[in-house]
C-alpha cells in the first residue's frame, strides 16, 4: 500500500504541467528538472569548482553532493532535434533520481548520445556510458558508493540492455562465453537460471541478446518492465533480457527488493533524454509475454 501511494504521488507529480496520452505519464515535465534530485561525487582533477577541497596533488577529497551543480552537469535544453531533452553532460560521476519510488510500472524513454566525453572516460576508443538503474534501494553515497543499491539496464554503446546487479542480485537465464575468461554470460532463453551480482569481485553483469541499439547519434528507446519478481529489457522494440528475482544483499540475509526510485547517470560521456514515461501496471503486458 505504501508503494502504491508513492506511485500516486509521484504520477500526480509528473503530469503537471503535461498531460498523459494513451495511458502513459510523464515522468519529466519538458521544462525543468522538478520531480528529480541530484547527487554527484567527487569531480576529476581536471574539473574546475570552486571551494570544493582538494588534496596537494589536486584530487578532489570530497564529493559535490545532493542537490548542488556548479558545474551544470544535469540541464533542460530547449532544443535537440526540435524538442526538448534532459541534458547529461557527464562530466563529474553521479545520479539523476527520481524523488518517488515506483513498483509494477512499464517504463519508457528514449536516449541519444552527444559528441562530449570527459575524463576518465575521454579516449577515442572508450565507448559513451550512462545507464538506468531501478529498485534502487540506497541513499546517494551511502556506503561509499558512486552508485547507489539496485538494478542497472546499461545504456552504453553497444551494449544497451545489458544487466549490472549493482550492489544486489538477480537472476537470468544465460550460458557462458566460450573462450572467455573470466566468463563471460550472454542472455539465452533456453540457457539455465544463473545469479548475477555484483560482490566478491565478480561484475555482476550479463549480456543482452540480442544487440538492437541503433548507431551512435541516433535516437533509441528504451523500455523497463518491472512487475513483481520479474523484469524485462527492451531495446527499441526488442526484448532483449528477461529477469528474475531481484534480491538486496545488504542485510543480514537476502531479501526480495521489488520498488524504488530511478536514477540516470551521469558517467563521463554526454547524452540527451527524452519523452520519459510510466505507466502502472497490474500484470506484464500481453504483447511482452511471449516477446
Amino acid at each position: 500500500m505504501r508503494f502504491q501511494k508513492l506511485i500516486l504521488v509521484g504520477l500526480l507529480l509528473a503530469v503537471m504541467p503535461m498531460r498523459a496520452q494513451r495511458g502513459w505519464t510523464p515522468l519529466w515535465n519538458g521544462k525543468d528538472l522538478g520531480g528529480w534530485t541530484t547527487w554527484m561525487r567527487q569531480p576529476e582533477r581536471s574539473s574546475d569548482v570552486p571551494g570544493l577541497k582538494r588534496d596537494t596533488d589536486g584530487k578532489y577529497t570530497e564529493p559535490i553532493g545532493a542537490g548542488r551543480d556548479p558545474l551544470k552537469v544535469f540541464t533542460v535544453v530547449s532544443d535537440v532535434d526540435g524538442r526538448p531533452a534532459i541534458r547529461i553532460s557527464g562530466e563529474v560521476f553521479g545520479e539523476l533520481r527520481t524523488r518517488v519510488a515506483f513498483e509494477n510500472y512499464h517504463l519508457k524513454l528514449q536516449f541519444k548520445w552527444g559528441v562530449k566525453k570527459w575524463p576518465p572516460r575521454d579516449r577515442p576508443e572508450t565507448t559513451r556510458d550512462s545507464g538506468l538503474l531501478y529498485h534502487v534501494h540506497a541513499e546517494p553515497g551511502a556506503e561509499g558508493r558512486t552508485w547507489a543499491r539496485s538494478i542497472e539496464l546499461q545504456i552504453q554503446e553497444h551494449d544497451v540492455g545489458d544487466l549490472y546487479a549493482v550492489g544486489s542480485a538477480i537472476a537470468v537465464r544465460a550460458k557462458p562465453r566460450a573462450g572467455t575468461q573470466p566468463a563471460l554470460y550472454d542472455y539465452d532463453p533456453a540457457g539455465e537460471w544463473t545469479f548475477f551480482s555484483q560482490s566478491q569481485g565478480a561484475s555482476g553483469r550479463c549480456i543482452k541478446q540480442p544487440d538492437n541499439e541503433r548507431p551512435t547519434g541516433e535516437w533509441n528507446t528504451v523500455e523497463l518492465i518491472a512487475f513483481g519478481q520479474d523484469a524485462i529489457h527492451i531495446v527499441n522494440g526488442k526484448v532483449v533480457m528477461r529477469l528474475h528475482g531481484p534480491l538486496r544483499i545488504d542485510g543480514s540475509v537476502p531479501a526480495p527488493v521489488s520498488a524504488g526510485p530511478i536514477i540516470l547517470q551521469s558517467e563521463g560521456a554526454e547524452v540527451f533524454y527524452r519523452d520519459i514515461e510510466i505507466r502502472p501496471i497490474t500484470a506484464i503486458p500481453m504483447e511482452w509475454m511471449l516477446r
